[in-house]
């Protein structure tokens, strides 16, 4: 109930007055049964965006930290991720990603849609990066379409760091035709199987956002600007002594 709330109440008639997005193939998103809802990944607002514009409601995954806050505003954060429809994941350790892959299961299963980044994180340079095979294994496994979307403008409304969005830029959201990969069913465990649906996920999502693609993991390029970072920072000088 509080997630349609916040959706025509509380906050969507607020985002689309503000914002004024531009929604495109809302006709692809089935009327009811299960589907993944795989966008990329521009800025943190992006989570707000997809459930928001989306006709039916779309479960993302959400750090369990989020859940389990104390005072105040660990509160209201648990408030507001759970009635959103956030379903909490360790996301901590090395089964971080099986954990997001079984809840996304869980969640297909009960017939809704789920939403995940094929890009694993947000792109650091507006680019459109190598998406993770975990996109693939989820819809192989549980045998439903992907709706591809393309998310254009969000990081200019949030900027990578940015608390506060800013007013003025206008985001769209096109969602794609359903991909439909029945022809691979029982093959969720072949890595060249896995590496094929997600290519042909990504290239329907750069058709979708009109970026620049880049054969990278995004985790990968964050690691090269950090490090090109610290190198061009000036060394300190080390200070005469006094004598």
């Amino acid at each position: 109930m509080f997630y349609w709330l916040l959706k025509w109440i509380l906050i969507g008639p607020l985002v689309r007055l503000l914002y004024r997005p531009r929604i495109s193939g809302l006709e692809h998103i089935p009327a009811e049964g299960p589907a993944i809802i795989a966008p990329n990944h521009l800025s943190f607002c992006d989570s707000v965006f997809v459930p928001l514009l989306a006709p039916q409601q779309v479960h993302y995954v959400a750090k369990a930290e989020y859940f389990t806050g104390a005072g105040l505003k660990g509160r209201l954060t648990a408030w507001f991720f759970t009635g959103a429809g956030a379903v909490p994941v360790d996301r901590s350790g090395g089964r971080a990603s099986v954990a997001a892959i079984d809840t996304g299961l869980r969640t297909l299963r009960e017939g809704k849609l789920f939403g995940i980044y094929p890009e694993g994180t947000r792109s650091p340079d507006g680019r459109l990066h190598r998406g993770r095979t975990g996109v693939a294994r989820l819809a192989l496994s549980a045998g439903v379409p992907v709706i591809p979307v393309g998310l254009i403008g969000t990081d200019r409304v949030q900027p990578s760091g940015r608390l506060l969005w800013r007013l003025g830029p206008r985001p769209e959201v096109r969602f794609g035709p359903p991909l439909d990969f029945s022809r691979y069913e029982g093959l969720a465990d072949d890595r060249y199987v896995l590496r094929a649906v997600t290519d042909e996920i990504v290239a329907a999502i750069l058709d979708l956002s009109g970026q620049e693609y880049v054969d990278m993991y995004a985790t990968k390029a964050k690691a090269l600007a950090r490090r090109a970072a610290a190198a061009a920072a000036p060394a300190d000088e080390e200070l005469p002594r006094a004598a």
